[in-house]
């Protein structure tokens, strides 16, 4: 499985020009939002979405809403149903709720599975998207709301990260985005527990291309 992280959107021009090279041969994308599952506004959330997806439908790829709301409980269906697609993409929003939903549906347990295999995955994302790859979600607690728990059968703080990625990520690093000051506090929380972390501004990616 490869990877590109990026810290808001799908990154600056030449940082595209890198994503339209790692694009699979499937170009078929599921496209997950379950880190917004928190908002009660649905009309914003919708255009968010859609800007989203224009920017992917414009470097090549094949959009179609994921839903992991479909899926708790079902973690057998929801691999099957993923393997039709050559390319993940994870969005931002609350790290908090997105961990949950992974939980519930069973794609953290998947995604560890894919990449473990021989497969021409691509599994692409932005901000909590990245986050949610890490060691642990400590000190996130500083950017997004832990209090958030919108489905009932998850009412607890998941802390642990899916470990796909064995540092934290500190995105909208000294960026023009709400969220900079406090990944500022985030950046120091890191620094003085000792915790490896790497920093993205708005516009950065880390790619890891590995099969």
């Amino acid at each position: 499985m490869k990877y590109y992280l990026s810290s808001y959107k799908i990154g600056g021009e030449k940082e595209v020009q890198q994503l339209k090279g790692l694009i699979p041969s499937n170009k078929k994308t599921a496209y997950i939002s379950n880190a917004l599952d928190f908002s009660d506004d649905a009309e914003r959330r919708k255009q968010s979405e859609q800007a989203d997806i224009d920017q992917l439908v414009a470097v090549g790829l094949e959009i179609e809403y994921f839903d992991l709301r479909n899926y708790f409980g079902q973690p057998e269906k929801l691999e099957a149903d993923l393997k039709n697609y050559g390319v993940i993409w994870v969005r931002g929003g609350n790290v908090f709720v997105l961990r949950q939903a992974m939980r519930l549906s069973g794609l953290d347990n998947v995604l560890k599975k894919f990449a473990g295999e021989d497969n021409d995955v691509l599994y692409g994302g932005y901000s909590a998207g990245v986050c949610v790859l890490s060691p642990s979600l400590k000190g996130l607690e500083l950017v997004d709301d832990i209090t958030k728990f919108p489905y009932p059968h998850q009412q607890e703080v998941i802390w642990e990260g899916l470990n796909l990625i064995d540092y934290a990520v500190a995105p909208h690093y000294k960026s023009a985005h709400p969220e900079t000051k406090l990944v500022d506090k985030l950046v120091e929380q890191y620094e003085k527990d000792g915790t490896p972390f790497k920093t993205l501004s708005d516009g950065e990616v880390i790619i890891i291309s590995k099969k």
